[in-house]
């Protein structure tokens, strides 16, 4: 009985270990999820503000722009960007740097405007799809033939 106990308590640590490490490997993973998604973290190191922000949505042309645009009124500086696609889904995991003194609410202010500002640019993509034609392939462009007539014959 004590050794089925041994075991069992072997296993359950055993078990723990590889979900944080599968947590561990999923937070570093660039590869698109499915739902759309916004995440922000931030940390303090040798006096810099450290920002790993990750935006995960449908592909689009003009996200790449729109982030440009909405980071840089929050001035920081890139270091780091990777950017992975698959399957019409894009995830974008940036690095930034911001200079000066933050208290812990200046931080949590930080992170909920740098937060919101990547939330905008989500709303700004689901938006334009709205007015976007369904097509079971939204990467490709739709093909008309010259044969198809807009009127039924009898």
């Amino acid at each position: 009985q004590l050794e089925k106990a041994a075991l069992l308590a072997q296993v359950i640590s055993h078990v723990k270990k590889l979900k944080r490490n599968a947590a561990e490997i999923n937070k570093s993973c660039t590869i698109p999820s499915d739902a759309d998604e916004v995440r922000v973290e931030v940390e303090t190191i040798a006096g810099k503000l450290i920002v790993r922000a990750s935006l995960c949505c449908d592909d689009r042309p003009e996200i790449l722009a729109d982030l440009r645009q909405t980071l840089s009124g929050l001035h920081l500086k890139p270091v780091r960007a990777e950017i992975s696609t698959l399957g019409g889904r894009m995830k974008n995991v940036l690095m930034m740097t911001s200079e000066g003194n933050f208290s812990n609410l200046d931080k949590h202010l930080f992170v909920a405007s740098v937060h919101q500002a990547l939330n905008s640019v989500l709303d700004r993509v689901n938006s334009r799809e709205d007015f976007l034609p369904r097509t079971s392939f939204a990467n490709k462009r739709q093909r008309i033939s010259p044969f198809a007539s807009s009127s039924a014959s009898s």
